[in-house]
């Protein structure tokens, strides 16, 4: 496919930067697998299957993965949200920057604890909304579902102070089967992160496997 830019999944061996590689190298959109090392990331890489036609995945450490990206996934364990970020700030100028990451504190992870910033949004935003262009998004789809094949039924709350940046990510999400909402300013990111402390309680007091969320009243 043409014109699509190319997608970097820092922590993409991980279940959710893995499931969203998958579902983003199906649809046919260049996608560099990041991780600590480029053989780990490389072999991630090799084990995804591209669309006919599509290009190949490739692998990559996380910094160079960010480099050579148009847009950058977070999808680092919260635990390594700051290094990462750290990591990568000065090469980031210009791009989109998707945060995935979710403040979830062992071992009481069914328990909303948001960090004083207010969510891991509003932390990337603090430290790279000078160079990059912060937007969050990811943190209500399970993982087990990206892995799955077919639609998925969860939408996507996709915030971010930068209008055009929540529509480029909200264009990103429709072809790997979701609908993304714009939930606006990434001060909001806060409600979709304790959201997923929730849904984790909720998936063991139902005994279900990635409940998700929907937004009714709005059309397509």
């Amino acid at each position: 496919m043409e014109n699509q830019p190319k997608i970097a999944i820092l922590g993409g061996t991980g279940a959710l930067g893995s499931g969203l590689a998958k579902r983003w190298v199906q649809a046919g959109f260049p996608v560099i697998v990041g991780s600590r090392t480029a053989e780990k990331a490389q072999e991630a890489a090799n084990a995804l299957t591209p669309a006919a036609g599509g290009p190949a995945p490739t692998g990559m450490s996380n910094y160079d993965a960010a480099k050579a990206a148009d847009v950058v996934v977070l999808t680092v364990p919260f635990s390594n949200h700051d290094a990462i970020l750290d990591e990568i700030k000065d090469i980031v100028e210009g791009k989109i920057v998707v945060d995935a990451v979710v403040p979830l504190v062992p071992p009481k992870v069914a328990v909303v604890q948001l960090p004083p910033e207010g969510s891991a949004g509003m932390i990337a935003h603090n430290k790279i909304g000078d160079k990059a262009r912060v937007v969050s998004a990811f943190q209500n789809v399970g993982a087990n579902k990206l892995q799955a094949e077919g639609p998925i039924a969860c939408d996507i709350l996709v915030t971010g102070n930068d209008v055009e940046s929540r529509k480029t990510v909200i264009a990103l999400i429709e072809p790997i089967g979701m609908r993304g909402i714009d939930a606006g300013a990434i001060a909001n990111a806060a409600a979709a992160e304790a959201m997923t402390s929730l849904l984790i309680g909720i998936n063991k007091r139902y005994k279900v496997d990635c409940a998700g969320i929907q937004i009714t009243g709005i059309n397509g």
